[in-house]
C-alpha cells in the first residue's frame, strides 16, 4: 500500500494582544436586587394562594376576576426573568 503524503501545516500564531480590548468584569449584584426577585416571586404565589382560598371574599379580588391568575403568574414570571441576570 503506498504511503500518504505528510502534509506540513502552518505553526499557529495567536493574534496580537495589542489589538484585544480588556472585558469589563461584572461584580456581584446588589443584595436589593435579590430581595425585589425574590419578593415579586413570593408575593405573587401568595396572590395565587389568596385567590384559591379567599378570593371570593375579598372585593377587589372579585372585581378583578381571572386576571388574579395573570396578576399572579406575571408577577412569578418578572421574578424569574430576574434570575437571568443574577450574579
Amino acid at each position: 500500500m503506498p504511503k500518504s503524503k505528510v502534509r506540513k501545516k502552518a505553526v499557529y500564531t495567536p493574534p496580537s494582544s495589542e489589538r484585544r480590548t480588556p472585558v469589563k468584569v461584572a461584580g456581584p449584584t446588589h443584595p436589593v436586587y435579590v430581595v425585589v426577585m425574590l419578593g415579586l416571586m413570593l408575593v405573587g404565589l401568595v396572590w395565587l394562594v389568596v385567590n384559591y382560598l379567599a378570593g371570593d371574599s375579598i372585593h377587589f379580588m372579585v372585581a378583578l376576576g381571572p386576571w388574579n391568575f395573570f396578576i399572579g403568574f406575571a408577577l412569578i414570571v418578572i421574578g424569574l426573568l430576574m434570575t437571568m441576570r443574577w450574579r
